[in-house]
């Protein structure tokens, strides 16, 4: 049950015995104290339907939204207004039953209850008010209370502030506003002073010793909302903020909605843009098969693909817990849609053959992949298994049972590779492409960069390392790297594959690149600390196969436009077909007869690959 439920039964209950006493003491004073009883069983008659037809009005202009910690002209206005509808239905409730009232009982009805609703909403304050500051069991010692500034005093900051007020359970108090609107300045709400602008934040939380900053502008667009959390970093405070306005407006608002501020809100990033239309108009009830299902970019796949109301759902994955919990969370949000969970290794191609044989998918989503760069320089021979051969036994399936589309999942780790990881899925790329070419099967690849929060990034590294006390490691002050969050990525994934006719590489626009470096700092300050002097950050090196800066784009493919300008298309090399595969043939044979150095090999497939020649681990 909710926190509120109980108080909200108490007041339907208080406004039964106001609505009795409202209509009985109307006819009281319009009879002057002689009630005749003809009127009187009337009333009592119809009393039971008129009571319900009162509280449904009541409900229906909010009088049990709003428990009036602080008293507000809006409600005011909507006890007003219920009370003018309430005394109107009367009028044909009555008219209708063929039984009126003297027609100034209505009117006397009217003013009694406008004034029982407010007297009993005011009572219930100055309660409230008494018990909070008074005390009770639950009383909130002032000496524990953690200082809170609010960003934002329009109507969100004060919805927070009366959440905070009116919880016993949330030991806050909240010390001063903020807000751009230069009128508001030296105003208060509710008592609590607006202290300035943005640029007074520093300021006010160092005078009042802030321990916590809720931003509270929900209708900010992304840009405006980094330029304030970029401030609010500054002053050590815990910050958190609203995740969007649908918290603001929804009944159910809590302090628990407020989310910590993550290094991405820093960021500013342009809103992706995205046409459902086209997505839904290639995913709607086909049968979609996703690859690698249970990993980051995956499950978001899934996420998407599920609310685009596909006829099925198949997800394919090797580690059993990961397509678990994505099945648990589909089947919660989704328990209309029709998903299979199957464990699989894209390794095996007779499993994968059969897969496609009892599905028979009109898309696939190969994301399948070992994708961790050190790792993978210490196993290249486990990278081109799963990596390359892996998706040639889906492409292989995807051709013999003739389906509509293929979409790689490919990375900018693949132009100019210095990696093995990056150089196997550049021939998953050439792979694609040459297949294209032979099959009625539509295959094509989208390439980007590194996704924020996603399994093996430095974000979650980071937070486990300033956790520990530091030092957050660095490889390279110099290092830059593109960054989008997961659903950004997955969303221009999705509309990438609208776009698809075969053969292409859509390369989406990542946006400016970011140093690592300032991430890492960004992120210490966020956790209230100081960089270099609360926490040590620690530059270790390049690692194996690791560049200072990645490249989307191959200066032999070019770059052509789509109608979304986050997306463009890489045009098509020209590879011999008969050379690729008789060179992939024997790239097979010896990685899986474990020779030493597979990267020779690998290189001779893929000219762009530059690699150091050192001892394999």
């Amino acid at each position: 049950m909710r926190k509120f439920s109980v108080r909200r039964i108490i007041l339907i209950l208080i406004d039964l015995i106001c609505i009795i006493l409202a209509s009985f003491l109307a006819l009281f004073l319009r009879f002057n104290g002689e009630i005749p009883s003809y009127y009187f069983n009337i009333l009592k008659n119809l009393m039971g339907l008129e009571i319900f037809i009162s509280l449904v009005i009541f409900y229906l202009f909010k009088l049990y939204r709003s428990l009036w910690q602080f008293a507000s002209i809006n409600e005011l206005k909507n006890i007003l207004s219920a009370a003018v509808i309430d005394s109107i239905a009367n009028v044909f409730l009555f008219e209708i039953a063929d039984k009126s009232l003297p027609l100034s009982c209505y009117f006397i009805y009217f003013l009694l209850i406008t004034m029982f609703l407010g007297i009993t909403r005011l009572i219930y304050r100055m309660t409230r008010l008494y018990r909070t500051e008074k005390g009770s069991d639950n009383y909130k010692e002032r000496r524990s209370l953690e200082k809170v500034m609010i960003i934002g005093a329009g109507m969100a900051g004060e919805k927070v502030l009366n959440e905070i007020f009116n919880s016993q359970y949330v030991y806050k108090e909240v010390i001063c506003f903020i807000d751009d609107d230069l009128s508001k300045y030296k105003l208060t709400v509710h008592g609590i002073p607006i202290a300035g602008n943005r640029n007074k934040i520093i300021e006010m939380a160092k005078k009042y010793k802030i321990d916590e900053i809720l931003v509270a502008i929900p209708s900010a667009d992304k840009k405006e909302l980094a330029d304030i959390l970029n401030i609010c970093k500054e002053t050590k405070c815990h910050i958190k903020r609203l995740p969007g306005m649908y918290q603001f407006i929804n009944d159910g608002f809590q302090i628990s909605d407020f989310k910590d501020v993550e290094v991405q809100d820093l960021l500013g990033r342009d809103t992706i843009e995205v046409s459902l239309e086209d997505i839904m108009g290639y995913v709607t009830n086909k049968v979609v098969m996703v690859t690698g299902g249970g990993g980051s970019i995956g499950s978001e796949l899934c996420r998407q693909i599920a609310a685009n109301h596909p006829k099925q759902l198949v997800i394919v994955d090797i580690y059993e817990n990961n397509a678990y919990n994505i099945q648990l969370e589909l089947q919660h949000d989704y328990p209309d849609l029709n998903l299979e969970t199957l464990i699989a290794s894209v390794r095996n191609a007779d499993r994968i053959d059969k897969i496609f044989e009892i599905y028979h998918p009109d898309i696939v989503y190969h994301a399948a992949a070992h994708k961790h760069v050190p790792l993978m320089e210490d196993a290249p021979n486990e990278a081109v298994k799963n990596n390359v051969f892996g998706t040639l036994n889906v492409v292989k399936a995807a051709d013999k049972y003739k389906i509509q589309r293929f979409i790689l999942i490919s990375t900018d780790k693949a132009v100019n590779p210095t990696n093995i990881m990056g150089a196997t899925k550049r021939l998953c790329e050439m792979i694609v492409q040459t297949y294209n070419k032979r099959s009625q099967t539509e295959y094509v690849a989208v390439r980007f960069g590194n996704v924020l929060g996603s399994n093996g990034s430095v974000i979650p590294l980071f937070k486990k390392q300033i956790k520990a006390g530091g030092p957050v490691t660095v490889t390279h002050p110099d290092i830059i790297r593109y960054f989008m969050t997961i659903p950004e990525a997955v969303s221009l994934v999705l509309q990438a594959g609208a776009y698809a006719k075969g053969g292409e590489i859509f390369i989406l626009d990542m946006g400016k690149p970011v140093k690592i470096v300032d991430m890492a700092r960004n992120l210490i300050k966020l956790s209230g600390y100081e960089p270099d002097v609360d926490i040590e950050i620690e530059f270790t090196g390049l690692r194996p196969g690791e560049k200072l800066y990645e490249e989307l784009l191959m200066k032999e493919e070019g770059l052509q436009e789509t109608s979304n300008r986050m997306i463009h298309i890489g045009k098509p090399i020209e590879l011999d077909e008969r050379i690729l595969f008789d060179k992939l043939k024997n790239l097979k044979k010896e990685v899986y007869e474990e020779i030493e150095d597979i990267r020779p090999m690998v290189q001779e497939l893929v000219p762009t690959y530059k690699y150091k020649k050192e001892k394999i681990g």
